[in-house]
């Protein structure tokens, strides 16, 4: 698989010819809805097996090997040149595929109002194939330890026709927030956490969850403890029922790291009680923060390169947006950014006749433009380069793999390139 970032005067017969593919192969990939449009400065995925280098000044088969993890005399074999040979500047050589580590992708989808959409039921269709787990958010807990159901639809087939298993997410939300009261109830109180836990274990057996997941967030820095006792007897319980027990984990670089968010969050406990985390690495950039990446990729480093010190890596799934947002300027905390697609980001630089500038240090796409009532606007969104950024780190770090939020908003790149960089497991 390959990624190309347009440049001015690049059309997609070009590209197609370029890299030996066709141009409804590319049309299809990329699910180009008016072809004849591209930014410049937009990624394509190229969908063809392996890639292609193009020689820049000083390459060597040798060092040109090294960045892909061949030998000089495999890269000559492949491409039946001397090993020995002077390469020409912009001369295209073929990198085969290598290795794919197996990995856990999860899901989560959220059904709002009173039905499931054909968007979300469409989405979960289409990504299922790729999920080891779909994960309907969410499960609410009441204060006695009853639980409420999330629409469930047929979830669980479409899970089931793709071999894919349910994660059952429990969250402490009350009137759609998440309750720090609440949450200090359900971790100090025996009797619901009694109730809750023998309410999760029946309803995982009737509908056919693997794996519960806790979504707590917002608690009492004093619950820390608490919460850390309440998961090992969570992690018993269900243990005994065979289920494995799974958490959702705020960005932290610090065990001492301080604010509402962070504080009883406490990774290490966490990777010694349960199965796996979902380190929730995105929202730097956020509705009603200022414009900026939602996940820049130095900000969710420093995040892996903390949880990794303090609990194996194996156990972490690194949180992805699968979303963007575009900013109306000037930026006031009273007027939220509107939530976008990749898909409707593209297309909206398409409309605006923008160029799409990446950057290095977030690794992460952006334009800017002015509307038509002459407000400026920022963008910022996921794009093919930002995604492969994301695949690199789970592989340096020997990670267990990725957890998306989420599903309903159309993304098709990020689906080609996880099935290119990585086997999913299946349950």
């Amino acid at each position: 698989m390959q990624i190309h970032v347009v440049s001015q005067g690049d059309t997609l017969n070009d590209i197609a010819s370029t890299y030996g593919t066709s141009l409804n192969d590319l049309i299809d990939a990329n699910e180009l809805k008016k072809p004849d449009k591209l930014a410049v400065g937009q990624s394509l995925v190229i969908p063809i097996a392996g890639q292609f280098h193009f020689v820049q000044p000083g390459d060597t088969l040798f060092t040109i090997g090294q960045q892909f993890g061949l030998s000089a005399d495999e890269l000559a074999q492949v491409n039946q040149i001397p090993v020995n040979s002077s390469l020409s500047i912009g001369t295209r050589l073929y990198i085969p595929e290598q290795p794919k580590p197996d990995i856990t992708s999860n899901a989560y989808i959220e059904p709002m109002g009173d039905n499931v959409s054909d968007t979300l039921i469409n989405s979960a269709q289409k990504a299922a194939p790729h999920l080891t787990y779909l994960a309907p958010f969410s499960y609410e807990v009441s204060r006695d330890g009853t639980l409420t159901a999330p629409l469930l639809d047929n979830f669980n087939q479409i899970a089931s026709n793709s071999n894919a298993s349910l994660m059952l997410v429990v969250a402490n939300l009350e009137n759609g927030e998440f309750s720090r009261e609440l949450g200090h109830i359900i971790l100090t109180v025996n009797k619901v956490q009694n109730t809750l836990l023998d309410n999760i274990v029946n309803t995982a057996k009737q509908t056919g969850f693997r794996d519960v997941h806790f979504d707590f967030e917002f608690l009492a820095p004093d619950d820390r403890e608490a919460y850390n006792t309440f998961l090992r007897k969570a992690k018993q319980r269900l243990a005994n029922e065979g289920l494995m027990l799974s958490t959702a984990l705020a960005p932290k670089t610090s065990s001492e790291q301080t604010g509402a968010w962070y504080e009883a969050h406490d990774y290490a406990a966490h990777g010694e009680i349960v199965d796996m985390v979902v380190l929730l690495t995105y929202e730097w950039g956020y509705s009603y923060g200022p414009p900026r990446a939602v996940s820049p990729i130095d900000e969710v480093r420093d995040v892996i390169n903390y949880a990794v010190s303090v609990m194996p890596a194996n156990k972490i799934l690194l949180g992805q947006n699968l979303y963007g947002y575009d900013w109306t300027l000037p930026y006031t905390e009273n007027k939220p950014a509107e939530a976008l697609s990749p898909q409707q980001a593209l297309s909206r630089a398409h409309k605006q006749q923008t160029a799409i500038r990446y950057d290095t240090v977030a690794q992460a796409p952006f334009y800017t433009y002015t509307d038509d009532g002459g407000s400026q606007h920022d963008v910022w969104f996921e794009d093919a380069r930002s995604i492969q950024a994301k695949f690199d780190l789970i592989k340096d770090q020997g990670l267990l793999g990725i957890s998306y939020w989420k599903l309903g908003l159309a993304f098709p790149q990020n689906w080609l390139l996880l099935e290119d960089n990585f086997t999913i497991t299946k349950k």
